[in-house]
C-alpha cells in the first residue's frame, strides 16, 4: 500500500459496529480491516485483477468515503473508479476515467466534494508516451462521467484517446492529487513536464479550476518553464498548498517551493513568474511529498520533509518565515495535536513537537516510498512498502494510544 490509509469511525460493517480503516493496495484491492484489531472486515478486489498483479501497472491512490460514511470511492489499475459499500464492500457502480490505462495512471489521492469525486491521472516511471494529465469529475450517485478537463488539448473536452492530441505528459502526480478549495469548491493541480504554450497546453503549471472541472479560473507557470521540461524538472511533482484567501504554495523538483496570489493568478490570460517569494526546500532537493498546513494560535504554518530533512515556516506578513529544520527525510508530513508526524522513506515514523521540531518519539517500522500516516481516534497508520516492487503482499503498521488520551500527553508512550 503505498500512499495513504483513511479512517471512518463508529460504522456498521456486517452487521456491527467497527472503527475502521480503508486502504488501496498496489493494485487495486480495497479493505476495510477493524482499527483495532487489525483484522479484514472486507476485501473488494477488481476485475482483472490476476493479469495485472505483479506487472508494472501499479496504482498509488488513496480512496475517499462520501459525508454519509456509506460508501468508498476507489482507484483500480485498470483505469476505472469504483463505488464500493462500506456495510459490506458491494460494488455500486464502476467507470473508466481514462482510454489507456497502460499510459495514464492514477497516483493521486481521490477527493469528494459537493456530490462529485475528484481524480486526476499521471504517468508511469520513465514518462512513455502517449498518455497526459487530466482531472476527472464523476457523479457521486451514478458514476456518470460529468467533466473532463485535459491539461493538454485543453480546448478538447472529454476523455481523449492519448495519441489524438500532439502533446504528451503533463502528468499530474503530487501527492495531494486535486486540492479543493473547501469555500468555493474550486480545484487546484499541478502538472508535470510537458510544452507550455499558455492556451491550449499547461505542461509545468499550477491550474484553478471551477468546481465542475469545467473551466479554468487561473493558472501559473514559472518564468523557465522550458528550462524546467527540458531537465525533467517537474513544478508539479507536489500538489499545491493553500495558505489562505489568497495564498498558494508550489513545490517542485527543482528543490524550491513559490509561494503565489491567487489573485495574480486569476484568468485564463497566461500568468508566468511574478511568485510572492521562492523560499529552498528543507534540503534544497526535489519535493516529492506533500506540504501539511497548519494553524496554530492565531498563525498559518506549513511543514514538508523531502529526502534530505524536515522543515517549517511560519507565515508572517505574507511570506514563509523558517521556523525549524532538521536533517532527516521524511514523505509527506500529519499534523495532531501539536505533534507532527513524519515517516522516513529508509524507515521509521519519526513525531516531533510541531512549534519547536523537536523529536519526542521514533516509532519502529519499516522501508516505504510515498506512503504516508494518518493520526486520529488513537490511532496511528502507517502503510509501508514501495509500489514499484510490484509486490502483492505488504504491511499496515497500527499503534494504539491508551484510550481517552490526547496525543500530546503520551508522546513517548506508544504501543504497537
Amino acid at each position: 500500500m503505498d500512499a495513504s490509509a483513511i479512517y471512518l469511525h463508529g460504522v456498521a460493517i456486517r452487521g456491527a459496529r467497527h472503527d475502521a480503516i480503508f486502504v488501496t493496495t498496489t493494485y487495486g484491492k480495497t479493505l476495510a480491516l477493524d482499527a483495532h484489531s487489525g483484522t479484514v472486515l472486507w476485501e473488494y478486489t477488481p476485475p482483472g485483477y490476476q493479469a495485472l498483479a505483479g506487472t508494472r501497472q501499479i496504482t498509488n491512490s488513496t480512496p475517499v468515503a462520501d459525508p454519509t460514511r456509506q460508501s468508498i470511492y476507489a482507484a483500480s489499475p485498470d483505469g476505472y473508479i469504483q463505488k464500493l459499500v462500506v456495510g459490506d464492500g458491494h460494488v455500486v457502480w464502476r467507470t473508466a476515467i481514462t482510454k489507456l490505462p497502460l499510459r495514464e495512471k492514477m497516483d493521486s489521492p481521490l477527493k469528494f466534494f459537493r456530490g462529485r469525486v475528484i481524480a486526476v491521472t499521471a504517468g508511469y516511471i520513465g514518462d512513455r508516451p502517449p498518455y497526459q494529465g487530466h482531472v476527472v469529475a464523476l457523479d457521486g450517485g451514478t458514476g456518470k462521467l460529468l467533466a473532463v478537463w485535459n491539461s493538454l488539448c485543453s480546448q478538447r473536452a472529454g476523455l481523449l484517446q492519448p495519441d489524438s492530441c500532439p502533446q504528451s505528459d503533463s502528468a499530474i502526480w503530487g501527492r495531494a492529487g486535486a486540492v479543493i478549495d473547501p469555500r468555493s469548491g474550486d480545484i487546484f493541480v499541478a502538472t508535470g513536464n510537458a510544452d507550455w504554450n499558455g492556451t491550449t497546453d499547461w505542461g509545468d503549471a499550477v491550474i484553478e479550476l471551477d468546481a465542475g472541472a469545467t473551466e479554468m479560473r487561473g493558472n501559473y507557470a514559472p518564468a523557465n518553464t522550458d528550462e524546467l521540461n527540458a531537465e525533467d524538472l517537474d513544478l508539479g511533482s507536489t500538489s499545491p498548498v493553500l495558505l489562505g484567501s489568497d495564498l498558494v504554495a508550489q513545490g517542485g523538483k527543482d528543490g524550491k517551493i513559490r509561494l503565489l496570489s491567487r489573485k495574480a493568478m486569476a484568468g485564463t490570460t497566461p500568468h508566468k513568474g511574478h511568485e510572492l517569494q521562492i523560499v529552498a526546500t528543507p534540503s534544497g532537493t526535489d519535493l516529492f511529498t506533500q506540504p501539511a498546513e497548519w494553524q496554530h494560535d492565531g498563525q498559518t504554518w506549513m511543514f514538508a520533509a523531502d529526502n534530505g530533512g524536515t522543515a517549517a515556516w511560519e507565515l508572517e506578513n505574507g511570506q514563509l518565515r523558517k521556523k525549524w529544520k532538521n536533517g532527516t527525510s521524511g514523505t509527506s508530513p500529519f499534523e495532531a495535536d501539536g505533534l507532527l508526524f513524519v515517516y522516513a522513506r529508509e524507515g521509521g515514523l519519526n513525531v516531533y513537537e510541531a512549534a519547536s521540531g523537536k523529536r519526542v518519539a521514533t516509532l519502529p517500522c519499516g522501508a516505504g516510498h510515498w506512503n504516508s500516516p494518518i493520526v486520529l481516534q488513537g490511532e496511528i497508520i502507517l502503510p509501508e512498502g514501495n509500489a514499484n516492487a510490484h509486490a502483492t503482499s505488504g504491511v499496515l503498521d497500527i499503534w494504539s494510544l491508551p484510550g481517552g488520551h490526547r496525543v500530546a500527553a503520551v508522546a513517548q508512550g506508544f504501543t504497537p
